[in-house]
């Protein structure tokens, strides 16, 4: 018996539970194995309930995204007009690294079921179960100096807060430069990578992570209380095509924004969104440890920290470390 054989005969009840007695019985196999193959499935995004003396039942099936549905919800004109769905690849920046090589066209979506070594900022690996998450990457091909790459970090963070604002009433904030979190667990994450040539950005890749439908089970353990999903903050489950359908046109909309008017309207969309600012923060940086008040955010998307001997500092590269706390003058 295999993993298929035994959703069969799940789905042949409809909901109802079938004992462990049944299965053995009907499939020929131990209970060990029967509990084997019920975990394949839940690890594919099937939601099994397993209770003592009654069996187990399907709960739920994995929604798959496909070309068909996402282009049907898409409100775009050009981000996610060309895309890709995949089953089961290393990592989508990958794949669209060497779309954009190969001359891609901007606004190039991909996305795929799972991520076997998905990354996010500073070489962390990212949990990528399959059919519980948006595990995307969008390629732009962006007319802007590289120096103000990071600039384009902030308004990927901005966008992704918006989108996932609308289908999901949830208090989250962004957490310098691009976390997004949810009463202080992270839900999402961003990573940029880009290409450049005489000092111009050639393309970049936008790395996107949301842990939309996640358990509590399927985050290591060693990040369970500092990551969350979702469908548990908001105690149900969301429609994923709905997620990226809502992140893309919230992003298409900024970027357009960014290339008629700069960086002022992000930035000022970003602080109104920060869970940085305003707070007490300490940071580790190439430097060394920086600490002090978050103020706001320059031209190029640094980081100003008002030092406690009064003295200004720009961080553009570093690591938010330990709680944010409120500053004195924003306690009630």
């Amino acid at each position: 018996m295999d993993a298929q054989t035994l959703l069969a005969l799940l789905e042949e009840r409809s909901g109802q539970f079938v004992s462990g007695a049944e299965i053995s019985r009907k499939l020929g196999v131990s209970r060990t194995a029967i509990w084997k193959h019920v975990r394949k499935l839940e690890a594919e995004g099937y939601v099994i309930e397993a209770a003592p003396r009654n069996g187990y039942r399907l709960v739920e099936r994995p929604c798959r995204l496909s070309p068909a549905g996402l282009s049907a919800k898409l409100a775009t004109r050009v981000f996610g007009r060309r895309l890709q769905v995949l089953d089961a690849v290393p990592s989508t920046q990958d794949v669209v690294r060497e779309l954009a090589e190969a001359g891609a066209p901007e606004g190039t979506l991909v996305l795929a079921e799972q991520q076997t070594r998905g990354r996010g900022r500073m070489g962390r690996a990212w949990v990528s179960p399959p059919g519980k998450g948006v595990w995307m990457s969008l390629l732009l091909r962006p007319r802007v100096p590289l120096p103000l790459a990071p600039q384009l970090t902030m308004l990927a963070a901005v966008a992704l807060c918006r989108g996932l604002g609308r289908i999901a009433p949830l208090p989250i904030g962004i957490k310098w430069p691009n976390d997004l979190l949810v009463e202080g667990r992270k839900i999402s994450g961003i990573l940029l990578e880009s290409a450049a040539e005489d000092e111009r950005l050639k393309h970049v890749v936008v790395g996107i992570g949301i842990s939309v439908n996640l358990e509590a089970e399927d985050f290591p353990p060693e990040v369970r209380a500092k990551a969350v999903s979702l469908r548990m903050a908001l105690g149900r489950p969301l429609d994923r095509t709905d997620v990226v359908a809502a992140v893309m046109e919230e992003f298409e909309t900024l970027y357009e924004l960014y290339d008629g008017q700069g960086f002022g309207p992000i930035r000022s969309l970003w602080e109104a969104r920060s869970a940085t600012l305003h707070r007490r923060v300490r940071l580790e940086t190439p430097q060394g440890t920086v600490e002090g008040t978050a103020e706001a955010l320059d031209e190029l998307g640094g980081l100003r920290i008002r030092r406690d001997d009064g003295t200004l500092h720009t961080v553009y590269t570093g690591e938010l470390t330990g709680p944010l706390q409120m500053a004195e003058g924003e306690r009630s």
